[in-house]
Order: structure tokens, then sequence, then C-alpha cells
């Protein structure tokens, strides 16, 4: 199993800081999600760190068994 990793208002959208899912291509995963939560984490001001690695081609992310991806909402300032 893979895992992603929800933070920030992502989380409150996920019902949950994160979620197991079967490994492969992160296009199929997110397919698999509720569809709220696959629009959310699909915005692109929403940035995605794969074991801890900034990712900077989302389309190219494999999941494999063991990985953590993790999705980083923008943050708000005031």
């Amino acid at each position: 199993m893979a895992k992603l990793v929800f933070l920030g208002r992502l989380a409150d959208v996920a019902g949950a800081p994160e979620r197991e899912v079967e490994p492969g291509p992160l296009a199929e995963v997110l397919s698999l999600l509720p569809g709220e939560l696959a629009v959310a984490l699909l915005d692109e001001r929403v940035r995605m760190a794969l074991n801890g690695e900034l990712v900077s081609e989302p389309e190219a992310v494999m999941l494999e068994a063991g990985d953590e991806l993790a999705f980083l909402p923008p943050v708000s300032g005031g």
C-alpha cells in the first residue's frame, strides 16, 4: 500500500489526515477518490511531496508500495 497525506484544509475535505491506497499512476489513484476530494487535490495551487521531495511533474508520479505522497494546500497569510 501507499499513503496519501492531506494537510490543512485538505484533511477536512478528505475527512481524515491520511488514506491508504493501492500503488499505481497518480491519475489512476486520484480517479478512485471521491470526486470533491480529487478536484481539491488537482487544484493548481496544491503542491505535492513524494517521500519528502517536492514534485515538479505530478503527471509523472507513480506510487510504489511504501510511498507517502503529501498534498500541501496553498498557504494564506494575513
